[in-house]
């Protein structure tokens, strides 16, 4: 589905902010960054928000991407949602 510009809520380019919640695992962010980098490839990865759920057995983590079309944020959010390590992504 392609979207007009105008019809679209969010105005290209722009910083986007993408939540993905896997399991606890000290190699998540370095892995998910790697997918992020394939389609944002001037993402710093310094810039990525950790915050572990309150039973400690998750991770949330923020990735704010620079948006450059729908289709970069649609692929971007199929790599991570098929991404075996990933449960959630907002």
């Amino acid at each position: 589905m392609n979207i007009p510009p105008e019809q679209s809520l969010i105005e290209y380019p722009s910083d986007f902010p993408i939540k993905v919640m896997g399991r606890q695992d000290p190699t998540l962010a370095q892995v998910l960054t790697e997918v992020v980098l394939q389609f944002d490839p001037q993402f710093d990865p310094a810039t990525v928000e950790m915050r572990p759920s309150r039973g400690g057995n998750y991770i949330g983590l923020t990735f704010t991407v620079r948006a450059t079309s729908r289709e970069q944020l649609d692929n971007l959010y199929r790599a991570l949602h098929g991404h075996p390590m990933v449960a959630v992504v907002l």
